[in-house]
């Protein structure tokens, strides 16, 4: 296992290596593989990509994300200005059926609505809204309705975590009940965590994953 400081180190280079982030912005404290990031950055992607970077380092057992969003005169926009942008970036995206979804923006907080087929399409709204200028937050709340109304097969979740090289799928279970898939055990990372989870989703007529893999990491 890791000590603190070696978890703290890590995590502190992986900031450090992505190019849109400054590592003098972000603060990062461990204690027993529970990092907590704090600082201050001037746009919304950022905190994401400093979430995303501390979840790909080995040993992260929780995360605690306190960074705070603030612009300088340059950044700020209007909540008009906001709404007008997202919807741009909706139309731009090829995955995201634009004219399902509805955007509603109050004081820099974004809050996506809407139906869609499939989960890839709610995460590309969401990446839309998080890359544009003067966003604080995002809410996404759109809804999976898929069009499949096929029966979900169990072994044909388990054969796509089997295929995927990224996972040890030795000691993960799924369970579906309806177009409910539920993963249960234990993985090596966050990112195996979240790549089980995105696996899931790639099903077709899945509604919902109710991800309850347990993080334990043994260097």
């Amino acid at each position: 296992m890791k000590t603190n400081e070696q978890l703290q180190k890590d995590i502190q280079d992986a900031i450090k290596w992505e190019p849109s982030l400054h590592a003098a912005e972000i603060g990062v404290t461990v204690r027993d593989g529970i990092v907590t990031l704090s600082g201050t950055v001037d746009n919304y992607g950022k905190k994401l990509e400093a979430e995303s970077a501390t979840k790909r380092v080995g040993g992260v057992k929780a995360l605690v994300e306190n960074i705070r969003v603030e612009f300088g005169n340059n950044g700020r926009k209007d909540d008009a200005a906001i709404a007008t942008e997202v919807v741009s970036g909706l139309k731009r995206g090829w995955a995201v059926p634009e004219k399902l979804i509805t955007v509603e923006v109050e004081d820099g907080m974004v809050t996506l609505t809407g139906t869609v087929n499939w989960n890839f399409q709610k995460d590309a709204a969401q990446t839309a809204a998080n890359n544009q200028q003067g966003v604080r937050w995002v809410k996404n709340m759109i809804t999976i309705n898929p069009h499949s109304k096929d029966e979900i097969e169990k072994e044909g979740i388990e054969n796509a975590l089997l295929r995927n090289g990224y996972i040890d799928d030795r000691e993960i279970q799924v369970s579906v009940a309806g177009d409910n898939v539920s993963l249960k055990g234990v993985v090596d990372s966050w990112y195996q965590r979240d790549e089980a989870e995105r696996t899931a989703w790639n099903t077709p007529g899945v509604r919902s994953v109710n991800n309850e893999l347990v993080i334990d990491y043994d260097d």
